[in-house]
């Protein structure tokens, strides 16, 4: 039987300071992976949601992907064809869509977010780990963030509606994230209905 949890969207008005303001580099990210126990492993893996080899070239999750853009057949291609793939992209006439497989560790840490006067959408969490330990009250997000946690941030399109996006998960496993388009025949309707009211 399907099932399917309803996950909360926080609106960011004033987002946090040095937030993601340390970046994360090729060299780093090899050196910190390789030294990594097989859970981060997995979230920062190949074909992963946090990876920033996932679009076949390293790319800071930290930093805003324009990711509609693109086709997800293009820049997935590699991962594909080695059956590594757990995430896709599409849209329609009417919403923009966002799939990808969540292992049971990150998803009850999982925070979706819209900052930037909703230009970009955040997926984050902090690891279990991390949590737990508490050692810091410094914000995991202002420092070296991936060795606490994990991120995805989204350039979202100019026609998309944030105010209107929602969040799920499908079964248990599938992050699924869907923003509506702006419905851009409510202009042409306003104004085609003040030049009626002038014809009367």
């Amino acid at each position: 039987m399907a099932t399917s949890k309803q996950l909360e969207v926080h609106k960011e008005d004033h987002p946090t300071p040095s937030k993601w303001s340390v970046s994360l580099g090729e060299e780093v990210f090899r050196r910190f992976l390789g030294q990594a126990n097989s859970a981060i492993q997995k979230v920062f893996g190949d074909g992963s949601l946090f990876s920033p080899l996932l679009f076949g070239k390293f790319f800071d999750p930290a930093d805003a992907f324009p990711l509609w853009e693109f086709e997800s057949d293009l820049l997935l291609s590699n991962l594909r064809i080695s059956g590594k793939s757990s995430i896709d992209w599409s849209q329609t006439d009417q919403e923009y869509v966002l799939q990808a497989e969540l292992l049971e560790a990150w998803r009850n840490a999982l925070q979706i977010s819209i900052e930037e006067d909703g230009k970009v959408l955040e997926i984050s969490g902090q690891l279990k780990e991390q949590q737990r330990e508490g050692k810091t009250t410094v914000d995991w997000r202002r420092v070296h963030w991936w060795e606490h946690g994990y991120v995805r941030r989204l350039e979202l399109p100019e026609d998309a509606d944030s105010s209107r996006m929602e969040a799920r998960i499908k079964n248990d496993l599938v992050l699924e994230i869907k923003i509506p388009k702006l419905e851009t025949n409510q202009g042409s309707e306003s104004k085609s209905k003040d030049n009626s009211d002038e014809d009367a």
